[in-house]
């Protein structure tokens, strides 16, 4: 009588990669982000530029001094 305990099975799973392709996608993502928010047009109050688009209203109220009535 013959045994079957001769012989080896080896079994590699390697998986297929999708991990790597959304870390890489997640991560031109954040940069993508990161420029349009820090350099590019959302870059809104926290640019780095001194430049003046004229969006800025200076108004000066001047209210008049009013006595209190007399009783």
């Amino acid at each position: 009588m013959t045994t079957d305990h001769d012989h080896e099975v080896i079994v590699e799973n390697r998986g297929s990669g999708i991990g790597a392709i959304l870390g890489i996608i997640v991560i031109v993502a954040l940069i993508a982000g990161f420029w349009y928010f820090a350099f590019g047009p959302g870059q809104g109050t926290f640019g780095g530029g001194a430049t003046n688009n004229g969006t800025d209203i200076n108004v000066n109220v001047e209210l008049p001094s009013v006595e209190p009535a007399a009783s």
